[in-house]
């Protein structure tokens, strides 16, 4: 049974080619253009990872996004979700000049998985979600 992968960028274009890039290599992809849109549509399609933009209707929703997945609250409507791969994409770095880690010391990162910066290197992406799901 294919893995499937819950896509949430503000790019229709980028949503597109991605989806139909990870479809080609044997993925389910599920999309929302929003970080609300993709909080509900996370809880609709219960995705196996989740692939989620930084900057999308504010500066921050893909942060604000992650933070109400990974909160351990026991009131959390995503609670089921707390411990889903998530894999930031971001061109945030080009803006600010901000550099990500995951070394919790360097950055603000809210408990992600991974992260690319934008333009997403399908193999880079791929190979990434292959690390994330094992």
């Amino acid at each position: 049974m294919a893995k499937k992968i819950l896509l949430i960028d503000d790019d229709k274009d980028l949503v597109e080619s991605l989806g139909q890039a990870l479809k080609a290599n044997g993925y389910e992809v599920v999309t929302a253009l929003s970080g609300s849109a993709g909080l509900k549509t996370l809880l609709a399609e219960k995705p196996d990872l989740l692939i989620l933009d930084v900057m999308m209707e504010t500066d921050t929703a893909g942060f604000e996004a992650a933070a109400q997945i990974r909160s351990d609250r026991e009131s959390s409507r995503y609670r089921e979700f707390r411990n889903i791969p998530i894999i930031l994409l971001t061109a945030i770095n080009q803006v600010t000049n901000n550099r990500f880690s995951l070394d919790d010391s360097k950055n603000f990162l809210p408990g992600i998985d991974d992260f690319l910066t934008k333009p997403v290197d399908i193999d880079d992406l791929l190979a990434k979600i292959e690390a994330a799901l094992n």
